[in-house]
């Protein structure tokens, strides 16, 4: 088996588990999806990686705000960062069971492990006065209003036939509080599955003790932050794309095989990446590559399921320090 020299972090897009054509919410449809996308992940195992695998999970917490909603009155609320919190630790358990089940039929000696995720934010992140974040279901006019009045959530019209979805803060990530140990695992030989949703927020109270937030965290941000503190040279974002692309979406749409950071600067400055698709992703990527202390660090962007082209050079958008 080929040993690469460094760890190598993988962050899973959503539809490696609940692809966008399938009732995602269904759970033998997660576990079948998750299966397959584990399947690409233990071929570069075998390939000689080390995996850090992080993961989103927005229609997870999405219908367990839904779950919350419907039984309130009959049984005791959860609280945002509970959600996170759990559907961290149910994703996690199903993203290492189909792990260790694909090891297994391949003889090869590995257990993955889940590490339920916290990350340190400001309290005085502007997120928390001007939330941008939407979650959960679709509601008509009335019924937003009903869930602002009953629930104090801040409602927003959505781009879909003028519905509207609840919005909740989504600050930056400072610190991600497990790091060391996630970092010690890693170094060992662990294969480790964390930061999933981009972990659960937390700040410090006026004690200094750590408490939970309404609220939710990019994964891409967290992933960049766990890329650097495990000392990763590959940081891959593994989505539903096979290349960035210029003018996305237009007859001129131009698909981009390299980029150096100050490109992907200048070309986010250019507005080519949106905030609500490739932007967080090419901000996350310019993050790392600037605060990773490797020459040789590199960030690909590529469809799952090519994975492995894309490692070996061959596919994918690869964004490079200058």
């Amino acid at each position: 088996m080929r040993r690469l020299d460094s760890p190598i972090v993988v962050a899973l897009g959503g539809n490696a588990i609940s692809p966008a054509d399938t009732a995602g919410d269904v759970i033998p449809q997660q576990f079948r999806a998750t299966q397959q996308t584990i399947m690409t992940l233990v071929d570069l195992i075998e390939y000689g990686g080390r995996l850090l695998v992080t993961h989103g999970n927005g229609p997870q917490v999405g219908a367990a705000l839904r779950r919350v909603e419907l039984t309130a009155g009959q049984v005791y609320t959860l609280p945002l960062d509970i959600c996170g919190a759990d559907t961290q630790g149910g994703m996690g358990y199903m993203i290492a069971q189909c792990f260790n089940n694909e090891l297994h039929r391949r003889g090869i000696d590995l257990i993955a492990n889940t590490i339920i995720t916290t990350v340190e934010v400001d309290r005085n992140d502007p997120e928390f006065v001007n939330p941008t974040k939407p979650v959960g279901a679709y509601y008509s006019a009335e019924e937003a209003e009903e869930m602002r009045q009953r629930y104090g959530w801040k409602m927003v019209e959505a781009r879909r036939n003028g519905r509207y979805r609840r919005v909740v803060p989504s600050p930056v990530p400072r610190r991600v509080i497990e790091a060391k140990l996630i970092r010690e695992c890693v170094a060992a030989g662990d294969l480790v599955v964390a930061g999933g949703g981009g972990g659960v927020p937390v700040t410090r109270n006026e004690a200094g003790d750590y408490v939970g937030v309404e609220g939710v965290i990019d994964k891409d941000r967290t992933s960049a932050i766990l890329a650097r503190e495990i000392g990763a040279a590959t940081f891959v974002f593994a989505t539903g794309i096979n290349k960035v692309a210029l003018n996305f979406g237009r007859a001129d749409q131009t698909p981009i095989d390299r980029l150096t950071v100050a490109e992907a600067k200048q070309h986010l400055a250019d507005g080519q990446f949106p905030p609500g698709s490739m932007g967080p992703k090419i901000e996350s990527a310019i993050d790392y590559l600037e605060a990773v202390e490797n020459p040789d660090a590199r960030v690909i962007i590529c469809d799952l399921k090519r994975l492995m082209a894309a490692i070996k050079g061959r596919d994918g958008t690869w964004i490079e320090p200058d």
